[in-house]
């Protein structure tokens, strides 16, 4: 890679040029990305989180190329249009794959404004199971029918395939399953993605593990994961996903370091 496009952080602080919303956005999708790195889904300079600017929703912010996640600024998160070009006075550039499917779910999908996509080994585990996705226990149950699954065709570089993910999501799922490759959430906010994400690989997670033991799985009958599904969705009372859980998630960020705000 030419040293013109290698990633420095020599990025100024935004605060001061932005819309208040904007900002806050930037501060919430650098918070997802430093607790996802602790959380160990990813330490690499791929993968991303993508979000849609409230106040400005022709546009979205996303992690220039060759940055860890642990290094996201809420001033060094680009911003593109729905078509994928960089309007960010910059020499960085961003991820062609991500940039495909996830201004593909933001440009199809007005009503969604946060996408998010990891390679993590559980989750790429069970992606490479003919059976995927079983719900083990109560937490998972959240997610009980709104995981649908995605074939996988090579990097995810032509256009065309970004509308099939949108259509594989379909209307009413909130994560796919993406086979032989990964994980993908989506979310009406950056909170959102990233709860539906943590309980989607926990599933994961869980399922791995019991199939490790080599013992006999006990599933949950059907008609009981259904009924748990609409216990936990009534106690969102119309909220997104993570309403309430967001803020705690901003103080471990701020733990962490507190310099993802800058």
């Amino acid at each position: 890679m030419p040293d013109s496009l290698i990633p420095h952080l020599d990025f100024q602080p935004l605060q001061a040029s932005v819309s208040d919303a904007e900002w806050q956005t930037r501060v919430d999708l650098a918070a997802a990305f430093r607790l996802g790195h602790h959380l160990q889904w990813n330490d690499t300079i791929r993968n991303h989180i993508t979000c849609r600017i409230p106040d400005d929703p022709d546009h979205f912010l996303m992690n220039a190329y060759g940055l860890g996640w642990q290094e996201i600024t809420a001033s060094n998160l680009l911003k593109l249009d729905l078509d994928g070009n960089i309007v960010t006075e910059t020499d960085h550039i961003v991820a062609a794959a991500g940039v495909n499917f996830h201004g593909a779910v933001l440009r199809k999908r007005p009503d969604l404004n946060c996408v998010f996509h990891i390679h993590p080994l559980a989750g790429t585990t069970i992606a490479a199971l003919e059976d995927g996705l079983m719900y083990l226990d109560q937490g998972s149950s959240i997610l009980y029918g709104r995981v649908a699954a995605h074939e996988f065709e090579g990097l995810a570089e032509e256009f065309d395939e970004g509308e099939r993910i949108v259509r594989d999501l379909g209307e009413k799922n909130v994560a796919l399953l993406m086979w032989n490759h990964g994980l993908l959430s989506v979310g009406r906010t950056v909170a959102e993605a990233f709860v539906i994400m943590r309980t989607l690989l926990n599933t994961c997670e869980l399922q791995a593990r019991v199939m490790a033991t080599g013992r006999k799985i006990r599933k949950i009958p059907t008609e009981i994961s259904e009924h748990t599904a609409a216990q936990i969705e009534a106690r969102r009372v119309g909220n997104p996903w993570g309403h309430d859980e967001w803020p705690m998630y901003l103080r471990w960020a701020e733990q962490l370091d507190p310099g993802f705000r800058t």
